[in-house]
This record gives structure tokens, sequence and C-alpha cells, in this order.
């Protein structure tokens, strides 16, 4: 299924596979029908070193690369992509931008606890008329002598109501564009005047929380802001390409956990007196389901080791989130009909991972907004 992969990598891939299967996949359907965090699964995943696997062991973390991150991103979206999702945001948007642009003092007050399993992170960019356009805000932080004072409102933040930190974007230059946004470092249970206001209900991810936050008036020291006053927006160029190349490592973990249940069925499942496997139409959707998976997954991990080489993944980053994205929702579709009606019920894991595959399509930037990152790339 991987190619050359390092033997530790292999490891903790297979560590995890096998976390996923004794104690995720037993309750990845009911923890989506009650729309339950599971903070239990998240304290194994810290007592098994891996909340921060991309981050140096300086700080609490694994000390692994961008591909080993993946791996483990993948087998967790293999079984639930709900917890993928609350995973990877917490890695790559909540602590990673942490020890990328942090100080030494931010970085063992805020990063260890998150890489060492302590507590979880978020990430907060996107707000109510943004749309694609992230950088259209209108959340304020002003200068008040030695503090900051935020305003603001953010949308479709993941893991905002069980998060121990947020990195909040918001504009300290409203006359500067781009160079006039700055990210903060928010405290939800400490920090007076923040507000988690909607837990969204939602088509499907339901294991991981979505919500709407309100900032009013809220009061931070200076040393809270990350990085340089203005550098905010190129940190989260910087971000987000390493969380595209975790929103395709989750797409391709929904592609396998699709594909497998539908290879399972067609080869179980008889018509006519033999598996339904046997039939041209069956076997040849389940081949594509098995080609798309794999593309998708061959592109992950051409970016992610693009990434670790310390080389630009614009392009290796929006081709592989765009495409395994689409692979997902694809492959599980066809799942869904590889199982016939039994597909459409929740017996079966197939309209699971159907629902959550459609968000791949749309955060971390849409599938078009990928098209306009390639097409850029490519020239054109």
């Amino acid at each position: 299924m991987n190619f050359d992969l390092p033997a530790e990598h292999r490891m903790i891939r297979d560590q995890v596979r096998e976390f996923c299967e004794e104690e995720i996949a037993p309750i990845a359907q009911e923890i989506e029908e009650e729309h339950r965090f599971p903070e239990e699964v998240f304290e194994q995943l810290g007592e098994l070193d891996m909340m921060g696997v991309p981050v140096s062991e300086e700080y609490g973390g694994l000390g692994g690369d961008q591909l080993m991150y993946a791996l483990v991103t993948e087998e967790l979206g293999r079984v639930s992509g709900g917890i993928g999702l609350s995973y990877a945001a917490h890695v790559s948007l909540g602590s990673k931008p942490i020890e990328l642009f942090g100080t030494d003092e931010q970085k063992e007050e805020w990063l260890r606890p998150l890489a060492g399993g302590e507590g979880m992170g978020a990430w907060a960019l996107t707000e109510p008329g943004s749309g694609s356009d992230a950088s259209d805000m209108d959340t304020t932080a002003e200068r008040d002598g030695d503090e900051w004072v935020l305003n603001g409102t953010k949308q479709f933040i993941t893991n905002a109501n069980v998060a121990n930190s947020v990195l909040v974007k918001a504009v300290t230059d409203p006359d500067a564009g781009y160079d006039g946004i700055s990210t903060f470092i928010v405290d939800p249970e400490n920090d007076d005047g923040f507000e988690v206001t909607t837990v969204w209900d939602k088509m499907g991810l339901n294991s991981s929380p979505t919500c709407e936050i309100q900032l009013d008036d809220v009061r931070i020291p200076e040393d809270r802001l990350l990085g340089e006053e203005g550098e905010g927006w190129t940190q989260t160029m910087k971000t987000l390409e390493g969380g595209r190349i975790s929103i395709a490592a989750l797409s391709t973990g929904l592609a396998q956990g699709a594909y497998e249940a539908a290879k399972e069925y067609s080869g179980e499942r008889e018509q006519f007196g033999e598996p339904i496997s046997s039939f041209d139409a069956v076997r040849d959707m389940v081949v594509d389901m098995h080609r798309k998976t794999e593309r998708a997954r061959l592109l992950t991990h051409k970016a992610a080791t693009r990434y670790d080489d310390g080389e630009d993944v614009t392009r290796a980053s929006a081709l592989a989130k765009l495409d395994a994205s689409e692979a997902a929702r694809e492959v599980a579709e066809d799942a869904v009909q590889v199982h016939g009606g039994y597909g459409y019920t929740t017996d079966f894991p197939p309209q699971r991972f159907y629902r959550d595959a459609k968000l791949m399509e749309i955060g971390e930037g849409t599938s078009e907004i990928q098209h306009l990152i390639i097409g850029r790339q490519l020239g054109l």
C-alpha cells in the first residue's frame, strides 16, 4: 500500500492502525450519531505520543516529519473522519504554527502541552462573511498599553469548544492590507470575553466540533502576539501549505476506508449464486476505487516528502488536496452504490464516509481555489 517507507514510519503507521481498529472503529458510528467529541480517544493518542508527531522532541513532540504525520492522519481518517479532522486541526493548525513562528517562551507555555497530549489546539481564521477570501476579515486587535484588545466573530472553527489555546487572526493595521494582519494566542478558559456561541450540526463529521466564536473586548498580554505584528498573513500561507497536505492525507484515509468496506462487502454479498465482485460492473467499480485511492496517496506522499525536503510545496500541496478530496467523495459514493440499499443505512460505514468526504472539498480552500492556485503555479 505504501512504497519505500522508512522502517520508523511503517512502525508508527502500524501502531496507529492497530489502535484505530481496537479503540476507534467500534465507536465511530456511535460518536457521530451522538455528536460527541471523544476526549478519551485523544487522551489515548497523547499516551501514544501521537498528538505532536511533527513537533520537535524539545517541546514534547515526537520529532517526526510531515510524511509521518500524514500517515497518522490517514489511518485516523480510515476509521473516523471526525477524529481525523480534529486531530489534523490540532496538529497542523493549532500546534505547528507555534513551533514555526513562536518564541521559546511561547513554545514552552503553549506548544508543550499541545504536543504532549495535555490539551487541544485550534486556529481561527474564517469569518462569517469572508468565504474563500480569508484575508477579508473584520476581527480587530488594538493595542492598549501593554495589552491587545480583540473584537470580532470567527466562523467554522474546528475544536474551539474543546481547545486549550486558539490562534486567532486579527487586523492590527486596517490600512496595510495583507501586511496588516497578525496572529494572537488566546486562552479560551481564562481570557474574559471569549465565547463559543454556536456548535454547528453538520452533514457529517459531527464528532468533530465546528464552532462560531465571539471575541468581545478580549484582553491579552502583548507576549501573546505570535511572531511579529503584520506577519499573520505570511504565517497563514505557510500554515495552509501544511494544512492542505493533512487534508489530503485525511481524504486518502476516507477513501481507503470506503474502498475497503466495498471490497469486503462485494466479496461476501452473493447474487445469482456468486459474489457480486465477480460481476463486471461491480468489479470495475471497486478497481477504480482502488486506483483513485492509490493516486491520492502517492500525490499526498509526494507533497509531504517535498515539504520535509524544504522545497516549495504550493503546487504539490494544492494538487494533492484537490485530487485526494475529490477521490474521497467519489470513492465513498461508489462504496454506497456497491452496498446497494444497505449502503444507505447506518449499519454500514459507507454513508458516513460519504457525508464526511464532502467537507474535504470545502475546508482548507475549496476545490475551486485549488484550481486557481495550481493554475497560477503553471503560469496560466
